[in-house]
């Protein structure tokens, strides 16, 4: 019987024919990054693969590494075993990683979502074997709402508050969310601010992708200069001393877990807007349909519930893997709910 192509250990998810990590959550000599985020991306391996506009992400964040930047569907080997990275949809940059030997194909998806949103990548589904596929978001009662009509809502709280007299605080997470929302907000309505992690990730990312002006906020931005306008502002500021210099203010957060009405309520929110980077129910049963795989491996959200469905109501070979994966607050129930990405040295979000 032939070894798994991929296994998952005590430092990740290990090609062990190529001696080579995915996502690895301790330091490694050789890790296939698939995305910026901190729970994918850690600091202290000796080399690092990744898209190539990923690299400026994963230097800002982790500092002076060696990384090696990919193409899209460009087919790099190893000891025999090819590997190619696939647009995931999740955030700017973040790729599925397609892992191939003596004709056996395995997918890990990283973190995914199959709606484009008009700046990540869209999502390519790939046929293979097997399938390694979050799932933070596997349960029926996820459905997301088409992106714009969630943006008009979005633009409509801000002019409404604008009416009135109040500045709208938006929270989104600095990488990724922060983008997105800036991507479609509507500029005739008003001036965007930004938060210095906000705006320092998106001056990064900002020669790979287009993205509207931005004013960044500093000791000398007035009240009365802000009033009216948006700040975007990762979820860490909130109930911070930095945020109280803008009353009068609204505060808002858009979040899959705002698919909850406590959410909102418990992270002391004005509003809720239901707008995730991951799948939802739908989209993570389209995902694994359009591969064609034989054998599922869930990890990361609600692993067991999900791979039971797939087991019990579609007929598929499914399981699950732990993995040290979360969204920090994000997209995840697990971490504290208005908590940033965790940091690894030289990372600072809070600034």
């Amino acid at each position: 019987m032939r070894k798994p192509l991929l296994i998952f250990n005590d430092k990740g998810i290990y090609c062990q024919q190529a001696n080579v990590y995915i996502d690895a959550w301790r330091p490694v000599d050789k890790c296939i990054v698939t995305h910026g985020h901190a729970d994918h991306s850690r600091w202290g391996h000796k080399e690092y693969i990744t898209h190539h506009n990923n690299v400026p992400i994963i230097k800002h964040r982790l500092g002076e590494i060696e990384v090696t930047g990919k193409e899209w569907n460009e087919t790099f080997t190893i000891n025999g075993v090819k590997f190619s990275l696939h647009p995931a949809g999740h955030i700017i940059a973040s790729s599925q990683v397609r892992v191939e030997y003596k004709g056996e194909v395995w997918v890990f998806t990283g973190d995914f979502k199959t709606e484009d949103d008009g700046l990540a990548e869209p999502y390519e589904p790939i046929k293979c074997h097997t399938f390694i596929t979050e799932c933070t978001f596997g349960l029926p009662a996820f459905k997301w709402e088409a992106q714009a009509e969630v943006f008009k809502d979005i633009n409509e709280w801000w002019a409404t508050n604008k009416e009135e007299g109040r500045t709208s605080i938006l929270f989104g997470y600095s990488l990724g969310k922060a983008q997105r929302l800036l991507k479609h907000l509507d500029t005739s309505i008003g001036k965007i601010y930004t938060h210095g992690a906000v705006e320092n990730m998106t001056e990064v990312v900002r020669p790979y992708y287009d993205l509207p002006p931005t004013t960044l906020i500093t000791r000398e931005t007035s009240k009365e200069e802000i009033k009216g306008n948006i700040i975007v502002a990762p979820p860490s500021a909130h109930g911070s001393t930095w945020i109280r210099r803008f009353v009068p203010f609204v505060t808002a957060s858009a979040s899959g877990w705002m698919t909850f009405r406590g959410a909102r309520r418990r992270r002391a929110i004005d509003r809720g807007f239901v707008l995730s980077d991951h799948a939802d129910w739908e989209g993570l049963l389209t995902a694994i349909d359009a591969t064609g795989c034989e054998k599922i491996i869930t990890t990361h959200g609600y692993t067991d519930i999900f791979s039971r469905y797939l087991r019990e109501e579609l007929g598929y070979d499914a399981r699950t893997e732990k993995t040290q994966y979360e969204e920090e607050g994000s997209e995840t129930g697990t971490s504290t709910p208005l908590s940033d990405h965790n940091s690894a040295p030289k990372i600072n979000d809070e600034i």
